[in-house]
């Protein structure tokens, strides 16, 4: 795997350049001025972008300030410092419980690596990364709804009071930078009502004012009693996460730790017993048709979080050992993108949202995120292990 991962990383440096090149491309045409342009996928030979608002805009900053924690370089440091800045816009937008995954991925890595690396904060001090990121998490902890005990996940659609799963994700901003009280309520009423009795979870609950539970939906699988992929994986991701956040010494209570770790090992069993052989799951667990190399990766991390977590519970190793089967499998050429091709993107294979047929076998930055991620989990994990 070191050799694998080594592999990776070298390729990680050629795409995330060809990127910001292509990118910059971008900026130099005439109607660029009036938009902020964050990739998003490849479709066909197009680089499709973003401006900061969509959900992912904070994923390549992210994926930038990982290849700088890998290789020290000073190149990748002003990449990612030019790609995080305009993100400080979503300060004054109205925003939505995305804010969390787009200021996590962002600035709060420009915070870590910074201070990790002893690198001199020039650009912003560590006092301003800090009132970036305590705004961020005022805003998503202002969509609390108190009546129900959960953060509204989108504006004004159909639905009273929609909570994704996605939004478990969202959770760590509170818990490093903001209201550790509302993460908490949030993730134990999500632990209440969007499980079903096998461990997996439905993709939207709605609520009514008073906390009842209106209906319970699966928008992006395949049908509403199916698991769709991504959904088990932020699942799974989101509650190691929160039981990690419970485990500080300090500020955190061991017995959420616990209720967090049980939710989130009963879903890594599920989602280990059903993945196919070569680890990387179908856009929906009921489907055979596209793979989802966002799902996997996301697994990948979420699966070597929470045995790190607790190898007690594990001694077998069957976490990492289903974790290291998926990123071998992303590390492939079939998942794994050519030298400055793929739009500058890690992966290939991942589906967006199917149902809603958008984004469906392409890249997905947040696919390439959490393939970085897991291959440096997994690094970390041999290492201090053996």
């Amino acid at each position: 795997m070191i050799h694998l991962s080594n592999r990776v990383f070298a390729l990680a440096e050629v795409q995330t350049v060809y990127m910001d090149s292509l990118l910059m491309s971008f900026r130099a045409e005439p109607q660029a001025e009036s938009r902020d342009l964050c990739p998003r996928t490849f479709q066909g030979d197009t680089l499709v972008t973003s401006d900061i608002g969509w959900w992912t805009s904070g994923f390549y900053p992210g994926v930038l300030w990982q290849m700088y924690s890998l290789t020290g370089k000073e190149s990748f440091h002003d990449l990612a410092v030019k790609h995080t800045l305009p993100l400080a816009g979503l300060l004054e937008q109205e925003t939505d419980h995305d804010i969390g995954f787009q200021l996590m991925s962002s600035f709060a890595q420009w915070e870590h690596y910074d201070y990790t690396h002893k690198h001199e904060m020039n650009v912003l001090s560590a006092e301003q990364l800090d009132d970036i990121l305590t705004k961020g998490a005022e805003k998503l902890a202002a969509r609390f709804v108190p009546t129900a005990g959960v953060i509204r996940s989108w504006n004004g659609n159909r639905w009273n009071i929609p909570v994704i799963i996605d939004n478990m994700m969202n959770l760590e901003l509170l818990m490093e930078c903001g209201d550790r009280e509302i993460a908490e309520t949030h993730a134990l009423t999500t632990a209440k009502n969007h499980f079903r009795d096998d461990g997996t979870a439905f993709h939207l609950v709605d609520y009514a004012d008073d906390g009842s539970v209106l209906g319970r939906q699966t928008v992006q699988g395949y049908a509403d009693d199916s698991a769709w992929a991504r959904g088990q994986a932020w699942a799974l991701f989101g509650y190691a996460m929160m039981a990690r956040e419970e485990q500080d010494p300090e500020i955190g209570n061991p017995e959420l730790a616990r209720t967090f770790n049980d939710i989130a090992f009963k879903l890594a069993e599920w989602i280990i017993s059903r993945l196919p052989e070569d680890g990387v799951p179908y856009w929906d667990f009921s489907q055979n048709d596209y793979r989802d190399a966002s799902a996997g990766a996301i697994i990948a991390a979420g699966l070597l979080d929470l045995w790190s977590n607790d190898p007690d519970r594990d001694p077998e190793r069957k976490l990492i050992a289903a974790a290291e089967r998926i990123l071998r499998t992303l590390a492939s050429p079939e998942y794994l993108a050519a030298p400055r091709t793929n739009g500058g993107f890690l992966l290939k294979h991942g589906v967006g949202n199917l149902p809603g047929h958008s984004e469906v076998d392409v890249p997905l930055t947040y696919a390439d995120y959490y393939f970085l991620y897991a291959l440096r989990s997994y690094r970390w994990l041999v290492k201090t292990s053996e």
